[in-house]
């Protein structure tokens, strides 16, 4: 199935940016405050993906009909998702994760993140009652395994400070990914803009109010960079993926992060992969892969709903259009699903967000 493969790919690729950027904010923390890291971060974010909401808008100007296709627009319900998001994951979260990371080597780092994905797939089944079978659930524990395996120290005493507090930005993250699944049919590059100009300036405020100091022109170029790939573009795949795949299944793809933070630390800081490193990579794949073949398929019932998301005219988008469409797709508008009971494979999506 194209769409699954397509859906696991944008995860993985979220993952990877994500992942990468916790060795490269390490980097950066040797110059800089962690709340001034994280602030350049998510302003790099923002001002990175408002500049290109600005080109796209620029471009659909210029086009008659996607002109008259409206793009999803946040409601007033959905602020208090939008803001509990930001508080969680733009503020709180970061905050802990460079506070963490100021004392924990990057490695270590890398692999705690891997805890985001185990908190939001907890959530999401407790809390949101996502459907779990038993093969999500062995990747998930796979996918785990992994984690432990690649942040194992054999002879540690204790847990380490700095590796609490990245835990407790993996929480913050967790709740984030739940609230923001609430706001997934929007327009995901507009919800991480959002995210970013609001996070970022209040990091670097509490960063300035701490007594640091905005730090040179290269400094600020590379954080803000750095942001906005591994937190911008990062996210708006991360929402996209969300719409595709529901929480705790876009959270388990999310986990293999740290596998590309480890990669990406071995070769800042090079030296020979252990044996756990490969045990931890090989547990990561084979929980991929049971995600990847998961097969969900029931009689299921779609009730009547009407949102606004981009979308092909698939079977679930079987609808006539007000305004004159000259057949382009995907493209984004207001649209009504008529009550619709049938069979097919399908993941818990915006779509397919029934009981069991």
């Amino acid at each position: 199935m194209p769409t699954r493969f397509h859906a696991a790919f944008t995860a993985l690729f979220a993952a990877a940016l994500f992942g990468a950027t916790t060795p490269l904010a390490k980097l950066l923390l040797g110059a800089l405050s962690p709340f001034m890291v994280a602030g350049l971060f998510y302003l790099g974010s923002g001002v990175g993906l408002a500049l290109t909401i600005a080109l796209r808008r620029m471009r659909t100007v210029n086009r008659s009909t996607s002109a008259k296709l409206r793009a999803s627009r946040i409601q007033w319900p959905d602020v208090l998702w939008l803001l509990g998001a930001i508080a969680a994951g733009g503020i709180a979260g970061p905050a802990f994760l460079m506070l963490g990371l100021s004392s924990t080597p990057a490695a270590t780092g890398s692999l705690l993140l891997n805890l985001e994905g185990v908190f939001t797939a907890l959530i999401a089944w407790v809390v949101f009652r996502e459907n779990v079978d038993v093969q999500i659930f062995l990747g998930m524990i796979a996918i785990v395994a992994g984690g432990v395996a690649l942040s194992w120290h054999p002879g540690a005493a204790a847990f380490p400070a700095g590796a609490l507090l990245v835990a407790a930005a993996c929480v913050c993250w967790a709740i984030d990914n739940n609230l923001t699944r609430r706001l997934s049919t929007l327009d995901a590059m507009t919800i991480a803009c959002l995210k970013g100009l609001v996070a970022g300036p209040v990091n670097l405020l509490i960063a300035l109010r701490l007594g640091a100091t905005l730090p040179h022109l290269p400094a600020i170029a590379a954080a803000m960079l750095t942001g906005f790939a591994g937190y911008g573009v990062s996210l708006v795949l991360f929402v996209v993926a969300l719409r595709n795949l529901g929480t705790a299944r876009t959270g388990a793809y999310f986990s293999v992060a740290p596998l590309f933070g480890v990669t990406l630390s071995l070769i800042l800081w090079p030296e020979m992969p252990s044996l756990l490193f490969w045990i931890a990579a090989g547990l990561m794949v084979l929980g991929v892969w049971l995600h990847i073949r998961e097969r969900h398929e029931h009689p299921h019932t779609h009730e009547p709903m009407e949102h606004n998301h981009r979308h092909r005219h698939d079977e679930h988008h079987r609808h006539e259009h007000d305004f004159p469409w000259d057949g382009q797709e995907p493209h984004t508008h207001s649209h009504r699903h008529a009550k619709i009971v049938h069979t097919h494979l399908h993941f818990p999506d915006i779509h397919h967000r029934h009981r069991h």
